[in-house]
């Protein structure tokens, strides 16, 4: 029905769907999950490039590769070329098989300060940064954008243009602007025009969240490829059923057992990476997205506050299996 394949410049990229780069979601251990039901390539989670170019140590830890065979690209934000260009210098050294410069967060301490979003105000800026770390990088170069700042400044095809021009090699359109954040509907149309603007792969990001949302944007937007975000949060089966849906073969949801062995699993490689203070932290809201929409959840998901160990995991996890048994 639909290629299974794509090219970032001589990268070569084979499945369905891709993980979305997520800040504060997206991190290894979730990279690594993903990838093992079937995301296609990952992109970690967006650093900064003037925090990286300062040798900051938490912009040093999202960088590295999951240690898992598919492509996995390095994203950086910044408004300063020069910055970006000595960030993707310092990237390289954990062997990215791509960058991808973020143009699309609408987050006020990424907008706020000159990137992320707010480079979709400032075309020829947006230009020089692609030139600068194309020059400097020696792997490819990627753009990931929004359709605009909002409905009124939709221009999402010029800049697109732009980055092209400049020597991007892929880009990624989130079918919102900066202003809808993540409310509906998704412009499936600027995605096209982007589609119908430029020679590279586009792929297209928002509100994919099975195989039918998935088809539905290929068909709508003419896309390369999907990539998917917030519904991949307590659910990387995402990935395995979208493959599955364009392969035409059937797909059998996962268990709750299943489910939660899962994220178990990924609560373990989240200790391998972090301390344990730091992957317990983050793993409370892990636990939450997970436990969503059984019974019980709603109490279950206030409990997953009090998470501090892997044994507050485990007894949690047993509480909800009996519940919904």
């Amino acid at each position: 029905m639909y290629n299974c394949f794509m090219k970032i410049g001589n990268l070569e990229i084979n499945g369905y769907a891709a993980l979305a780069p997520m800040a504060g979601v997206a991190d290894r251990a979730m990279r690594e999950i993903c990838v093992n039901f079937g995301a296609a390539y990952t992109v970690g989670e967006l650093v900064s490039a003037k925090g990286l170019s300062l040798g900051d140590k938490k912009s040093l830890e999202f960088l590295y590769r999951p240690d898992v065979a598919a492509p996995f690209g390095i994203q950086l934000f910044g408004c300063d070329p020069d910055i970006m260009a000595k960030a993707a210098e310092i990237s390289l050294g954990c062997k990215p098989d791509f960058i991808d410069i973020n143009m699309g967060c609408p987050a006020p301490k990424v907008a706020g300060n000159g990137g992320g979003s707010s480079l979709m105000k400032d075309i020829p800026l947006a230009e020089s940064i692609v030139k600068a770390v194309v020059k400097a990088s020696t792997v490819p170069v990627t753009v990931k954008m929004r359709t605009g700042i909002d409905e009124n400044s939709v221009n999402a095809p010029e800049l697109a243009k732009a980055v092209e021009a400049a020597g991007a090699t892929a880009i990624t359109v989130h079918g919102r602007t900066k202003a809808q954040m993540y409310a509906p509907p998704i412009d499936f149309e600027t995605i096209r025009k982007v589609k119908e603007s430029v020679a590279v792969p586009v792929i297209a990001n928002g509100d994919i969240t099975n195989g039918e949302t998935a088809l539905e944007m290929y068909q709508k937007t003419g896309c390369d490829f999907v990539m998917v975000g917030r519904a991949a949060r307590g659910n990387p089966f995402v990935f395995e059923e979208i493959n599955a849906f364009f392969k035409g073969e059937e797909y059998r949801e996962k268990t709750l057992e299943e489910k939660l062995g899962v994220l178990t699993e990924q609560v373990k490689l989240m200790q391998k990476y972090r301390s344990e203070k730091v992957a317990m932290l983050e793993a409370r809201k892990h636990a939450a997205w997970y436990l969503s929409g059984i019974r019980g959840a709603a109490a279950l998901r206030r409990e997953c506050g009090g998470i501090k160990t892997l044994e507050d995991l485990e007894y949690l996890c047993k509480k909800a299996l009996e519940q919904n048994e």
